[in-house]
């Protein structure tokens, strides 16, 4: 049985936030719209709201946080996703090299490196430390396990890194299992370095050999010279909303039916069998576009 909002949008992606601790201080960072930390979920009780999202048919399940690579039951947590249901991660990366190889080993499908910079002094800037060569690594180690494609998820940020698009095409550039993800800034603190991504948009279309409408959201995925990159502008593309098939489970255990709003969120707090399946089925019935 597929879930369906009433506006007919089918949800097939879970996003299950993992811890709201990270060991970088980024300064767009808005934690998945958490304000403050609280226990997370166990893994047991993650297990359950994998088994009921299976139940309804969904196929995806992402990882987020804060940096979920802090939770130490991690890997527990990637071998409890059911069959034929497909997990990926986002990270920070600093801790990826480590753990990529038995993350592959778990289960785990591929994974997105959020990196804002290759400049030293830039990623210190952005994140409060310098653990450049760390996210490197990983990324490096991510590619060589298999947890592929790799997309480098990079926040654009007007004076601070929005240079760097062109560094980050000839990172990407002739290797297919790295993908460059160009992300707008969302409105959830006080960091207002918006990028100007209607220009780049405009730059990439210019120079591509081929644009690729993705199915989910129908953000344009650009191919230049050999490198992969996608737009994602929750804000600024009408249709983000419009066929958005996500459900997002916070932290401490709260359905989330849209990213963008938090009056609406249902508490599945050691809820289990039967009525979890239908406190699932009342968050999506609560799902609305919410730019129209």
């Amino acid at each position: 049985m597929t879930l369906k909002d009433p506006f007919n949008r089918p949800v097939s992606n879970l996003r299950i936030s993992l811890t709201p601790k990270c060991n970088l201080a980024c300064i767009y960072c808005h934690r998945e719209g958490e304000k403050a930390p609280k226990e997370p979920l166990s893994a047991a009780e993650i297990a359950e709201i994998l088994r009921v999202a299976a139940h309804f048919e969904i196929r995806s399940v992402k990882f987020t946080g804060g940096e979920p690579m802090l939770r130490p039951d991690l890997l527990e947590i990637i071998r409890s996703v059911p069959a034929g249901v497909e997990s990926s991660i986002t990270t920070n990366g600093t801790c990826l090299a480590a753990l990529a190889a038995d993350l592959k080993e778990a289960g785990l499908r591929r994974v997105n490196v959020s990196i804002d910079s290759l400049n030293h002094e830039t990623y210190k800037k952005i994140t409060g430390t310098d653990k450049l060569d760390e996210v490197l690594e990983g990324i490096t180690e991510a590619l060589e396990t298999g947890l592929t494609p790799v997309k480098l998820n990079m926040v654009v940020l007007a004076g601070i890194n929005d240079h760097e698009i062109d560094d980050f095409l000839a990172f990407v550039r002739g290797n297919r299992n790295l993908v460059l993800q160009l992300i707008e800034l969302m409105h959830f603190n006080e960091c207002t370095n918006h990028g100007d991504l209607n220009s780049v948009e405009d730059g990439l279309a210019a120079r591509s050999k081929q644009i690729i409408t993705r199915r989910m959201h129908h953000r344009k995925k650009y191919c230049l010279d050999g490198a992969e990159v996608e737009v994602v502008r929750p804000l600024h593309n009408t249709e983000f909303c419009a066929f958005c098939n996500r459900l997002r489970v916070t932290s401490d255990g709260k359905l989330k039916p849209c990213l963008l709003r938090t009056d609406n969120h249902i508490d599945i707090r050691g809820k289990s069998g039967k009525e979890l399946e239908e406190l699932f089925k009342k968050a999506v019935s609560l799902r609305e576009p919410f730019y129209k």
